[in-house]
């Protein structure tokens, strides 16, 4: 029995498993097994959507049961990886007790963390955009700070409850900021008191044009049209400090800001750190075929892997795009290890990039040809759309993007199962009579 084990149900893990189905998922004597914190797959290009109220919470994520027939599934949080003894140590249950998985071929698609860089507050604080939860917690907030600063005794703090900061001009930041933006101009009819001052929204970049990898011509654009909409960019500036009710740049500017969402900076996993294989900037050193160098029957894809350019002479960067076709290419790589043939080297130069930036309006650079405007919005959504795997996904998007053409968004809380139970505590026991 040949056993391989795929860490991770991110883009790179998930189509790694996707493809070995495929390849071997017909032959007893080979048990390929995926090993993922979360029973779902998310589709990360939308979290902010459901951030902003343009979809539901269950519609960027698909069971990976259901996506995957011939592979066995296992919810568990990954605590130890054993190179030389070929065994990795996985947690699950309520009581968070361990198994030993063995295998024979390993595929690393732990992902990446968020690096706070040790900014004084900052990780107490901040709100981050990489996990459904993440996006559901910030909804939450947007709208618990309007309720709280819709009501009189919150006069004297009313500019920090309405003042939202996004560090970070990439993608993640550009696509949040614009998109809490367009929530709150919309939400703040139905709050008069908060409405009288408005809810102000900053965006920290610390490079001269946001959108860097779209080029400065799209991202003047982007800067120009947020700008349009109200919203602040402070470029050539970065978040130094972080307290309860102030955020303050390393422009020596404080605002009053009690909700700050950090896109600026990612680390791989820690785990990552701890293995006994060479190393780039923290991430996995692997060659052109994804193996771990000094570690046959290793491979490595995605944010925890440095994958090199042969074009280039660099690195690939960790994209979805670029993480799913690694993962494809692995699986071949390890089908032609299980029984033979040719190994295929990672080669991939990108389609393009694209951004959404709010009001029906985007940016995108594909094949060389840049876009604006409603084009390049729509061209953002139909591709997105496209990649969303289950056609049962793809419908119920489609219909909701629809709707939201006609009505106003939701600002109804989703309340966590915590969050419901401090509720429920507090809330008074009424009696019979």
């Amino acid at each position: 029995m040949s056993r391989v084990l795929v860490l991770g149900g991110g883009f790179g893990g998930l189509y790694a498993a996707l493809e070995l189905e495929k390849r071997l998922g017909g032959d007893p004597s080979i048990e390929v097994t995926l090993v993922n914190r979360d029973n779902f797959f998310l589709f990360t290009p939308m979290l902010h959507e459901v951030a902003a109220s343009d979809l539901d919470l269950t519609d960027i994520v698909s069971p990976v049961r259901k996506i995957l027939r011939r592979v066995n599934f296992f919810e568990g949080q990954v605590e130890r990886i054993d190179l030389p003894a070929k065994q990795v140590t996985v947690s699950h249950g309520h009581d968070a007790h361990e198994h030993e998985l063995p295998y024979d071929y390993l595929v690393l698609g732990l992902g990446s963390t968020t690096n706070f860089y040790g900014l004084p507050g900052l990780e107490e604080r901040a709100l981050t955009m990489k996990s459904l939860s993440d996006a559901v917690h910030l909804r939450n907030r947007l709208i618990a700070q309007l309720e709280e600063a819709d009501t009189e005794c919150a006069a004297a703090r009313r500019d920090a409850l309405l003042t939202f900061v996004v560090a970070g001009g990439g993608f993640a930041g550009v696509e949040t900021i614009a998109g809490i933006n367009d929530f709150m101009r919309d939400a703040l009819r139905y709050y008069p008191r908060a409405a009288q001052i408005g809810a102000r929204m900053v965006l920290v970049h610390p490079g001269a044009v946001i959108l860097p990898e779209l080029g400065d011509k799209l991202g003047a654009y982007a800067q120009r049209k947020l700008a349009e909409r109200g919203i602040e960019i402070h470029t050539h500036a970065r978040v130094d400090r972080v307290t309860d009710d102030t955020v303050t740049l390393s422009t020596g500017l404080t605002l009053p800001a009690s909700t700050v969402v950090w896109t600026a900076g990612t680390s791989p996993h820690p785990l990552v750190r701890g293995l006994p294989c060479a190393m780039d900037r923290g991430r996995i050193a692997v060659n052109e075929y994804l193996e771990v160098d000094g570690w046959p029957g290793v491979w490595a894809l995605g944010d925890c892997a440095s994958v090199p350019n042969r074009r280039t002479g660099g690195t690939h960067p960790p994209t979805a795009q670029h993480a799913l076709r690694q993962g494809t290419v692995v699986a071949g790589n390890v089908a032609a290890a299980i029984r033979g043939g040719r190994k295929q080297p990672f080669d991939f130069g990108g389609l393009g990039q694209l951004a959404a930036i709010g009001h029906r309006t985007g940016v995108a650079k594909i094949l060389g040809f840049t876009f604006s405007g409603f084009f390049a919005w729509w061209l953002w959504r139909t591709i997105y759309l496209s990649k969303l795997p289950r056609f049962e996904k793809k419908v119920r998007v489609a219909m909701n993007w629809t709707l939201d053409l006609f009505f106003r968004k939701d600002f109804v809380q989703y309340l966590t199962p915590s969050e419901a139970d401090r509720a429920s505590r507090r809330a008074p026991v009424r009696k019979s009579a």
